[in-house]
């Protein structure tokens, strides 16, 4: 499948880098201005040409990273282009003082994103991995997990194939509710480590299940 990474700030870099590390001929980069994207290209020292949003749209899963506030206007306006693709979201929904969220405990990005885009399929991932994670995301001899979920498990586990070759342990976290819980883990994640004094370079690892590759 051809992926598409549609925003040029941190974590943006941070999937770039990735993705192009293993998929280098599948992958495609798009911002807002296709000047400033190429920039980022160039900065980052990956052989690319950067994307309009139209063309970037064309991929097969989408991966927009954009603040909650932006990603659901920017949904609804590419919501023809978007029918039938998969729309990775790696987003949570903090407030300005990343200290709460914004949406009501009954809900998540991911299910306010797919109520948004209902001819998409919404699939959930990177929502604990802080954009630091994607340059070490092995740290203490321990791989950071990914946690996949969507509502469409054929979808789901196509996305869990295609992170697989990924350095990081990917694992099946069920459907879109779910994120309900990985988002607000994330929020602990970011007051435990500032707590500790080792914020961003914190993401969550589940004991008690095999590593492979390590």
């Amino acid at each position: 499948m051809n992926i598409a990474i549609i925003g040029t700030g941190r974590m943006g870099k941070g999937l770039i880098k990735t993705f192009y590390q293993y998929y280098p001929q599948k992958v495609s980069f798009s911002g807002r201005k296709k000047e400033q994207t190429q920039s980022v290209v160039q900065e980052l020292q990956l052989d690319l040409a950067a994307k309009s949003i139209e063309e970037a749209l064309q991929a097969d899963v989408i991966i927009p990273t954009l603040w909650f506030t932006d990603l659901l206007p920017w949904a609804e306006k590419y919501r023809d282009l978007l029918k039938g693709k998969i729309v990775l979201d790696i987003v949570n929904p903090f407030n300005d003082n990343f200290d709460d969220f914004t949406t009501p405990y009954g809900t998540s990005a991911a299910e306010e994103l797919q109520k948004a885009i209902p001819e998409s399929t919404v699939v959930g991932a990177f929502k604990n991995t802080y954009w630091v994670v994607f340059d070490k995301p092995i740290l203490q001899g321990i791989k950071s997990d990914v946690y996949v979920t969507s509502d469409n498990e054929f979808v789901r586990k196509q996305i869990i194939d295609l992170l697989r070759p990924l350095p990081f342990r990917v694992l099946d976290a069920g459907l879109l509710k779910n994120n309900r819980t990985i988002e607000r883990m994330t929020l602990l994640s970011g007051e435990l480590a500032r707590k500790a004094g080792s914020h961003p370079r914190i993401s969550y690892n589940l004991w008690g299940l095999e590593h492979e590759g390590l």
